[in-house]
């Protein structure tokens, strides 16, 4: 792990470029693969180049692999504490042990990613002065959770100085007292390092975590009803989880192997997008789906469902991409193969559809998208009259609610 150096407790001492510096901890479940990791990612390394003190916590362990880069100054703690209950008690404890640590100084900004992570970071800062900025990156209206853990976690959310969401869609998740803390600022949508280069192949791409939400059952479906009217492309999923081997058999029994291949975890980020013509998103529900983002910051043809949330905000149908509806909350495979077996058959269409999505994607660049995040962080670190501690809950900050409009 890397060493940070000794730090004054306080926020407020100048940087370099004579801005407010801070103290910044970023907490998450891992450093793996997922969009949130990439978010933080970014995140760490625009807000150490702006010369706050950065460090990112994360209740994974400390020999799993780090997928993304962090720059040498910012400090990683794996504090290694499971999931369920007794987990979720541990990482509470184990979080509100370090973040007090005179050892390392007080973080005076915590900002937590993922909804059960919020709940823990909630809860871990709960008495102290450091402010709060929870993210959530799903759709709360679809991850199934129990109604006490709703309404549990609508009480923590009320310690939050601030909760981030990635569209204006999600806002509706989010009850009453919550709303005038709501603060809307997309994913950071990087310029591609990987130029698209298999536009003239013949591959469909796929890219997420091998779960229920993300649908690649429904899309097995639709390519297995289209592959003997379109020979020779083959669709490749990338991602790795639990769906795998239910995967896998479906492709067996559909007769597609060599026609669907599981890639697993690309090797780089965003390497998938070397070798794709055409990229498609077939979930059941999203928050921002980052692979979608970025394949169209690439300048590929995509195909996406309606899903809430996210496509419906990302793409203008027929203009930046094809929107395919869900049914009761399914993806419709039917028009799934349709608007696949479509482009693949128009290469005209599949360059203009690359064209617009790739100008479509200028609104989320990321140095517009991490400047939001700056912008709000600096807020936050202004003095108030009365602290979240004093008052036992939250400090109702005047942000604006649309990336935009963030200074």
């Amino acid at each position: 792990m890397r060493k940070a150096g000794p730090e004054a407790t306080s926020v407020r001492v100048q940087s370099g470029n004579g801005r407010l510096a801070m103290h910044i901890a970023f907490v998450t479940s891992g450093l793996g693969a997922g969009g949130a990791e990439q978010v933080i990612a970014q995140l760490a390394a625009d807000a150490h180049a702006h010369g706050h003190r950065v460090e990112v916590i994360a209740f994974d362990h400390p020999d799993e692999p780090v997928y993304h880069r962090f720059p040498a100054g910012v400090k990683l703690v794996r504090l290694g504490k499971g999931s369920g209950f007794g987990g979720t008690l541990a990482r509470i404890i184990a979080l509100r042990r370090y973040l007090s640590g005179d050892r390392t100084g007080r973080a005076g900004l915590v900002v937590s990613f993922l909804t059960k992570i919020n709940f823990v970071a909630a809860l871990a800062v709960l008495g102290t002065p450091a402010r709060l900025v929870c993210a959530e990156r799903n759709n709360p209206e679809r991850q199934g959770a129990h109604p006490l853990w709703n309404r549990l976690l609508a009480q923590a959310y009320r310690r939050a100085d601030a909760i981030v969401c990635q569209t204006d869609a999600v806002r509706r998740c989010f009850g009453p007292a919550l709303q005038d803390r709501l603060v809307t600022i997309p994913n950071p949508v990087p310029v591609p390092q990987v130029e698209p280069t298999g536009r003239d192949t013949q591959v469909v791409c796929a890219v997420g975590r091998l779960t229920r939400q993300k649908g690649f059952d429904k899309l097995v479906e639709a390519f297995a009803a289209i592959a003997p009217s379109v020979p020779g492309w083959r669709l490749e999923i990338w991602g790795q989880g639990a769906e795998r081997a239910a995967l896998e058999a479906q492709i067996a029994a559909a007769g597609l192997q060599g026609r669907v291949v599981l890639q697993g975890l690309s090797e780089t980020p965003r390497g998938w997008i070397a070798q794709a013509a055409i990229f498609v998103l077939a979930s059941r529900y999203e928050g921002f789906p980052n692979a979608l983002a970025e394949a169209m910051a690439a300048g590929l043809p995509v195909i996406a469902t309606a899903c809430d949330f996210g496509p419906g905000e990302m793409i203008a149908q027929g203009r930046s991409g094809v929107l395919v509806d869900c049914i009761d909350g399914e993806p419709d495979v039917a028009g799934l193969a349709t608007a696949l077996e479509g482009l693949i058959k128009d290469a005209d269409l599949r360059a203009s559809l690359g064209h617009g999505a790739a100008r479509a994607m200028e609104r989320y660049r990321s140095e517009q998208v991490l400047g939001s995040w700056l912008a709000l962080f600096s807020r936050l670190a202004r003095p108030h009259s009365v602290s979240a501690a004093s008052r036992g809950g939250a400090i109702l900050l005047p942000v604006s609610r649309q990336t935009g409009d963030l200074p």
